[in-house]
């Protein structure tokens, strides 16, 4: 009966107390003589009730106290069943249980899963074998990691299996009916893995097959001293509880005491490779491994191959590809690159090669031992360069820019770029062409887009230094002939990548510093705009901010077309974020990006200090628009020529404007601007001067009131234009001087600006200077004239179009990218050059007709070049 029951007056009392004691009493312990005074114990569930039980019941229960329970002034017992709940002043010590060390579980487990194997193996379960024997495999592997012997079981098992396996397939092959495919499949899985295993334990195979009992005795003789071992280590824990040990040693694989000294690092620096991206690996651990080797080596090629080991297990230790390396092990691995590439510039003898002869990793190699004098070892330093830099920017892309973590990560640039000079030197002192046009390419991509002022400063890093590369900045020079020697560098290079990124580092580089006139004619004749479309994806992005830094350049300069025409293509697009690796493409029209295209675009992403104010670059593009498409408004006559437009994105965001019914005053930038040029359509120039030069986006251009004076002026220009197109129907004559004054521009200005205007058939009117008026001549074309015109310009621009479709089919001329010495190449098609001509032509003729992206960015830039002969060089 239940013992539950047993405070319930039940009658088995006697049963129940004797079952009691076989589950509680141990083997070596007998039956206890009941105190006199023992009070009886009643069962927990009925112990506040305050009934007795039977004095049998009592003497049962006391006689299963162990000797710690009858010192005690209140006996405490509790059922089997009911220990988790015993109270706060029970203990667990009324049951003695048997403690088994480690060892013994571990052994246990092994001869369990043996009898397992035995059972499966009586009913042909070669399936269950599989599984079981696997599982036996990983103790084993278990056991060898705590540098344990392997047991005897483990290896009799080894020899019943193979026994019984060999008995099988022959079984097999004599029967007529074959076993089932899973059972066939695990059978000669088992029998593979047996091979295997048996291989690897041979020699105790071996031995164990020689004398089975000499094996188990030796042992037995292992096994027993280790028992009495962790009741020493906690005594000895207990008595110096407070104290640090500092007897640690450091162990590797098989429990083996790792050894640091100058004749073991061959070795030591062998486990740790070999460990290397394996599950369960402590990264950390094999750091510090290899750090304490690192003070241990002695020569210097001892400390080349650790360094070499050492840098790489840094950059092992951030695995994630979505997160940047921490800054502190990121310094570290700068300051080991620094001292390795030290040690090869100081020791010439010895060479890092990425392709080498196969030697001997584990015997140390000098200058003496080798041929030729020289002692070549397997690694790259570009590599770590590399791995670096783009740490360093992807560290960047996941701080926040607006806090001053940012700031202080930025410092480290100075650091980096010292390194990639050291770098560069040791390459032009080895003479390697290859990994010296790939780490100059690094230094330029570090500079190109700064400011003189940053620039000096990094360079005045290197040039404190002991290790300097041929090409550094002198206290005199300016940063231009610097940019100039590196580019020239990689432009004799074989890589045409390099050659390209340079072409647009350089381009990017002038535009910056103002010089328009010789980025574009860079630009032009490296015809990378025809096939930067092949180009991948980060080169792509370099050439998109080179062409909006040539607007910018233009716009500063007061280049207004050039401006609009450059950095239409870009606003024509609608996703300039995306174009420039400043923002992430946004998801419209039922376009979904996937994860791992998404994730590829933000890894793409420029650092914060690395952007172009889109805001800035926006104000730019309209307002350039606006003094481009307003005097062409006001220049149509016609309905038909109200569909030329040069600037969509302009002409929307004007004709949204006209239909709002209530205007506020200005707010945005594009508020701003839209006012603006319905004032210059009204010809009230100086409300549109004044309202251009309140944006307040302007303070953050360079030479801000050198823009603003510059803006000013165009805009009378532009309002003059305006004023002479809207009313030259209504008068046959005005007087110059009075332009000049409405407009507050000087005479000789007002002269020439209407004999341009004239000149290029903008304006239908003879210039009578010796009375000082204009005189308009009023041309009216036929209804057949204007449909002939319109024929014209429609049948220009399908015949553009079919030549570019025809281009693209037959493939372009010789590009940038395709001269291997970088030097010049041929001309260019007939085609090409007739239809280079026939924009020339028609690039000055109002609302002449504009072909594809390249023939309008040709047509921008290019429409000047004969003529132009001021150059700002």
């Amino acid at each position: 009966m239940s013992r539950f029951f047993r405070a319930a007056g039940d009658s088995d009392s006697d049963s129940s107390s004797s079952e009691e004691e076989e589950l509680m009493s141990s083997d070596d312990e007998g039956p206890k003589q009941a105190a006199p005074a023992a009070k009886p114990v009643m069962s927990r569930f009925l112990k506040s009730g305050g009934d007795s039980d039977s004095s049998d019941e009592s003497s049962d229960d006391e006689e299963e106290m162990s000797d710690d329970d009858e010192q005690e002034a209140k006996p405490k017992q509790g059922g089997r069943f009911l220990h988790g709940a015993s109270s706060g002043e029970e203990s667990d010590e009324d049951v003695k249980r048997v403690v088994k060390s480690a060892k013994d579980k571990r052994l246990d487990d092994m001869e369990a899963t043996g009898k397992a194997m035995d059972n499966a193996l009586k009913i042909n379960d070669w399936v269950a074998i599989s599984t079981e024997f696997d599982k036996l495999v990983r103790m084993a592997q278990r056991q060898q990691n705590v540098a344990e012997p392997v047991p005897p079981f483990y290896l009799r098992t080894l020899i019943d299996l193979e026994k019984s396996l060999n008995a099988a397939v022959a079984k097999d092959k004599e029967s007529k009916k074959k076993m089932n495919a899973s059972n066939a499949r695990a059978l000669t899985a088992v029998k593979q893995k047996v091979k295997k295993v048996a291989k690897e334990f041979e020699s105790e195979l071996k031995r164990y097959q020689e004398d089975p009992e000499a094996f188990e005795r030796d042992f037995q003789a292992t096994f027993v001293p280790e028992v009495a071992a962790p009741a020493k280590t906690k005594k000895a824990k207990k008595g110096d509880e407070d104290e640090e040990d500092e007897d640690f040693t450091t162990v590797g694989k098989g429990g083996k005491a790792i050894q640091f000294t100058p004749e073991s690092i061959f070795k030591n620096l062998q486990v740790v490779q070999e460990a290397r991206g394996k599950k369960n690996t402590d990264r950390a651990e094999q750091i510090r491994i290899l750090e304490k080797l690192l003070e241990v080596a002695v020569t210097p090629y001892q400390k080349i191959r650790v360094l070499l080991a050492l840098i790489a297990s840094r950059f092992d230790y951030n695995s994630s590809v979505a997160t940047h390396m921490p800054p502190e092990l990121w310094l570290s691995a700068q300051k080991e690159v620094d001292q390795l590439i030290a040690i090869v510039a100081e020791e010439p003898a010895y060479s890092i090669q990425e392709i080498t002869e196969d030697y001997d990793e584990l015997v140390e190699r000098s200058p003496e031992t080798e041929k030729d004098g020289i002692v070549r070892i397997r690694g790259s330093v570009i590599s770590f360069v590399d791995r670096l830099d783009d740490e360093f920017t992807k560290s960047l892309q996941n701080i926040d820019p607006h806090g001053t973590e940012y700031v202080d990560r930025l410092k480290d640039e100075k650091v980096l770029y010292s390194t990639i000079c050291r770098a560069q030197a040791l390459y032009e002192k080895n003479k390697q062409e290859e990994p010296l046009g790939r780490v100059v390419m690094r230094r330029l991509e570090h500079i190109y887009s700064k400011p003189d002022p940053v620039v000096v400063a990094l360079e005045a890093t290197v040039a404190s230094g002991d290790l300097k590369p041929s090409v550094i900045l002198s206290s005199d020079d300016q940063t231009s002939s610097l940019i100039h020697s590196l580019c020239v560098h990689l432009y004799k290079s074989g890589n045409s990548l390099l050659r390209t990124r340079a072409m647009l580092c350089h381009i990017y580089h002038y535009a910056l510093h103002n010089d328009f006139h010789t980025a574009r004619d860079m630009l032009l004749m490296s015809h990378l705009q025809e096939s930067i479309h092949n180009a991948d994806v980060a080169t792509q992005i370099l050439y998109n901010r080179t062409v909006v830094q040539l607007g910018l350049s233009a716009f500063r300069c007061g280049l207004i077309k050039e401006a609009q025409a450059t950095l239409q293509d870009i606003f024509a697009t609608q996703r300039v974020k995306e174009l420039l690796a400043q923002g992430v493409h946004q998801q419209r029209y039922n376009q979904v990006l996937s994860p791992e295209q998404e994730k590829a675009e933000r890894q793409r992403q420029l650092p914060f200090h690395m952007h172009i104010n889109t805001e800035l670059l926006e104000a730019a593009f309209l307002v350039s628009s606006m003094l481009v498409e307003i005097p062409l408004l006001a220049s149509i006559d016609s309905e038909d020529q109200k569909r030329k437009v040069i600037s969509k994105p302009f002409r929307r965001l004007l004709d949204f404007a006209d239909r709002q019914v209530f205007t506020g005053p200005p707010e945005s930038t594009r508020d701003h601007i839209m006012q603006a040029s319905k004032a210059l359509q009204n010809g009230e120039w100086e409300k549109c001067r004044d309202l251009i030069q309140s944006i307040k986006i302007w303070s953050l251009m360079p030479e801000c009131a050198a823009v603003k004076e510059m803006l000013a002026k165009r805009i009378q220009e532009e309002g003059l234009r305006t004023y002479l197109f809207t009313y030259a129907p209504h008068y046959r004559t005005l007087s110059l001087s009075l332009l000049a004054k409405t407009f507050s521009i000087s005479l000789r200005s007002v002269t020439s600006l209407v004999s341009k205007m004239i000149w290029t058939e903008e304006l239908a009117a003879a210039l009578d200077q010796s009375a000082g008026v204009v005189v308009f001549n009023r041309v009216e074309l036929t209804r057949t004239q204007q449909l002939a015109q319109t024929l014209a310009d429609k049948v220009n621009a399908m015949v553009e179009q079919s030549e570019k479709s025809l281009d693209q089919r037959l493939g372009v001329s010789n590009t940038w990218n395709d001269r291997p010495d970088g030097g010049k190449g041929d001309k260019r098609g007939e085609q090409t050059q007739e239809r280079n001509r026939r924009g020339d032509r028609r690039g000055g003729a109002r609302g002449g007709a504009r072909g594809g992206r390249g023939a309008r960015f040709a047509q921008g830039l290019g429409s000047q070049m004969a003529g132009n002969t001021q150059r700002n060089r």
